[in-house]
């Protein structure tokens, strides 16, 4: 069954520190209202707008070291593309049995038709996908040797896409607003998401009533005034506040800096092994332990969360159990080498095993 800890409510300013003990309560999320919500999935509509990666994965073997360089030599066995970046996010949307759709960039080279091609075998049409010829499409290519990572790297251009192609984007979210319950920016600063693109998202999802979920980066944080919900990893919480400790405290203070700074309902701060922090409007604040039984790897589990949360929302969940359903999927995905998805029934069965 989910369950979360809930810490005494937040009445002081994020820079105060917690008077007294750090007594929590323990709250559990009923497991037959969380398996109604995976229920209605396929009820629920959610447009991904964001920054569109092909993953390109390299399996092999290393049997021994380079005598040209301390490297070690992959003798390759196989290669495999996957969706990565906001497509992830669609994927996980889709293989959980929702609606999606999907809003992004891709070069006018082989990466982007090879991404149109992953992407066109799961929908119909492909309106929001927009191409830029004066960029490649973003490629991440990873090197698997014994189920380890070897090396990345990366083909990418960061610059702002221009205006004509953010006002087609905008464009084409207008169309499809009333289509969907929740809205979801993947923001992995590679030129998609700009500070003019989300103003007039966050505009356009309010005047729909709509939630508006962000998987942010840092360097952007200052674009995420006024959405719904924030989904940055410690790491990223403790730099986008400044807090220069890296403990609980910290990333307690952390959470409430940051949702008091964009003036947002929540902030989901996802923890690794330790599971999720959730900051909610009020001051209250949860811990969700983490339900991983196996890490190998985290590539794309932070897709994932934002996926199934959006799902959640989108099938009138509260936050809170909308973080739970996530941190569950994130479980699943987190034993899998290389960029994976969920099923409804995966969800479904790990909530039972729970």
């Amino acid at each position: 069954m989910g369950s979360a800890r809930q810490s005494d409510s937040v009445r002081r300013k994020a820079s105060t520190r917690t008077r007294g003990g750090d007594e929590t309560r323990l709250a559990r999320a009923p497991q037959q209202s969380l398996q109604r919500h995976i229920e209605r999935f396929p009820q629920a509509g959610v447009l991904v707008v964001g920054d569109l990666i092909l993953d390109h994965y390299i399996w092999g073997k290393v049997s021994r070291i380079s005598p040209e360089a301390p490297v070690p030599v992959v003798l390759v066995e196989s290669e495999s593309l996957q969706l990565g970046g906001a497509a992830n996010v669609y994927n996980n949307i889709h293989s959980l049995g929702g609606r999606a759709d999907i809003c992004g960039v891709v070069g006018a080279d082989e990466g982007g038709q090879r991404l149109l091609k992953e992407l066109g075998v799961r929908r119909q049409g492909r309106g929001g996908v927009v191409i830029d010829p004066d960029r490649p499409t973003t490629r991440k290519t990873r090197v698997i040797a014994h189920q380890q990572q070897v090396v990345r790297f990366d083909v990418e251009r960061r610059a702002e896409i221009n205006a004509t192609l953010q006002r087609r984007m905008l464009r084409y979210v207008e169309s499809r607003l009333r289509e969907i319950s929740c809205l979801v920016v993947s923001d992995y600063a590679k030129g998609v998401v700009t500070g003019a693109l989300m103003a007039e998202l966050t505009r356009l999802a309010a005047l729909q009533r709509i939630p508006i979920i962000v998987d942010p980066k840092v360097e952007h944080f200052p674009y995420y005034k006024g959405v719904t919900v924030v989904t940055p990893n410690h790491l990223e919480a403790l730099q986008a506040a400044g807090v220069h400790a890296d403990d609980d405290q910290a990333v307690e203070e952390a959470g409430e800096i940051i949702r008091q700074r964009l003036s947002c309902q929540s902030v989901l701060v996802t923890r690794g092994e330790k599971g999720m922090s959730l900051f909610e409007s009020d001051g209250t604040r949860w811990h969700i332990p983490t339900v991983a039984r196996q890490v190998y790897d985290v590539t794309g589990a932070g897709d994932t969360v934002v996926g199934t949360l959006a799902l959640a929302l989108a099938t009138g969940a509260s936050i809170r159990d909308g973080a739970v359903l996530a941190n569950h999927a994130a479980g699943i995905v987190v034993g899998v080498v290389g960029t994976a998805v969920v099923t409804a029934r995966q969800l479904s069965e790990a909530l039972t095993h729970a």
